[in-house]
């Protein structure tokens, strides 16, 4: 049940993320109020966590890397957004902070998953 709990959580702080990115682009239309921004990183790193504790220790790395790879995802659509809008190839509809947001928090947190249970080499 807490694995289930935790899987939705998780994608509930994807969407939020995922509509941070699509509504400045003007893709979605809505406005991206403190409840996203604040549900975003709070879902994101409940809803891993939830689901972390009751994983196999060998499924967890697969958990870390497709969640910080989903992140990473959303950070490069953030920046290919930032680009297209500082190079005017797109209007911007309103402010692009939530674009800058998500860029830097999916790179931490994605980077964080992915480099998360590496295997180094024997010395």
């Amino acid at each position: 049940m807490l694995l289930i709990a935790g899987l939705i959580l998780l994608a509930l702080g994807l969407f939020s993320g995922a509509f941070l990115v699509l509504i400045p682009l003007g893709l979605v239309n809505g406005s991206a109020g403190l409840t996203l921004w604040i549900l975003f990183p709070a879902f994101t790193i409940a809803g891993y966590l939830m689901a972390a504790i009751p994983t196999e220790k060998t499924a967890l790395p697969m958990l870390s890397k497709v969640t910080g790879a989903l992140l990473i995802v959303l950070a490069l659509i953030s920046a290919a957004g930032l680009v297209m809008q500082g190079s005017s190839v797109i209007e911007a509809k309103g402010d692009s902070f939530s674009l800058w947001y998500v860029l830097v928090l999916g790179i931490l947190l994605g980077a964080a998953g992915i480099g998360a249970h590496r295997r180094d080499a024997p010395a």
